[in-house]
């Protein structure tokens, strides 16, 4: 790699990396699982960043190798992995939050996708679905599922804190 590639790289790894971080997360369900996603796809990228700096679009090639190697990760896994202790809290996440990351992370692997580069990373449907590799109909289709699974987990949350007097009032 010659020296002004990698300053280009070093630039763009530095201007993009929290919010890659954020769509890791999201995908892997943790930030230990998501930094390992774009660790692993930062380093295919370095090897092609030439080819794909020409191209205009390394950040779409990144997203689509996370979301491949979370998938590929997910299969291999489907098995419990024994912990020594249950944190309190996974990551850190506060309370108020901790919910919805929760539904998140219960939604399969390509809705969960799909929102995160909808709404967190606030990407439009064409740009959604060339980053995944499958039509627009499919990404329509995937947001309103993962939506509807969403929307009533949160309402089942929210009926189950007033039944059981935990709201507040």
């Amino acid at each position: 790699m010659k020296g002004r590639d990698e300053e280009l790289f070093g630039a763009f790894t530095r201007a993009r990396y929290p919010e890659l971080l954020r769509f890791g997360r999201v995908l892997a369900g943790s930030t230990e699982g998501g930094a390992d996603l774009v660790q692993g796809a930062l380093e295919r990228t370095l090897r092609s960043w030439s080819r794909l700096q020409a191209k205009h679009d390394p950040e779409g090639y990144i997203r689509r190798i996370m979301v491949n190697r979370s998938l590929s990760l997910r299969r291999r896994s489907w098995r419990e992995q024994v912990v020594e202790s249950v944190p309190d809290r996974p990551d850190g996440i506060p309370d108020s939050d901790r919910q919805v990351w929760v539904l998140l992370g219960e939604l399969p692997a390509r809705q969960r996708a799909v929102i995160a580069l909808r709404f967190l990373d606030d990407l439009s449907v064409a740009e959604v679905a060339s980053i995944l590799g499958i039509s627009e109909g499919t990404v329509k289709s995937q947001t309103a599922k993962a939506k509807a699974h969403l929307r009533a987990a949160l309402s089942a949350l929210i009926e189950e804190g007033v039944d059981d007097g935990s709201s507040g009032r």
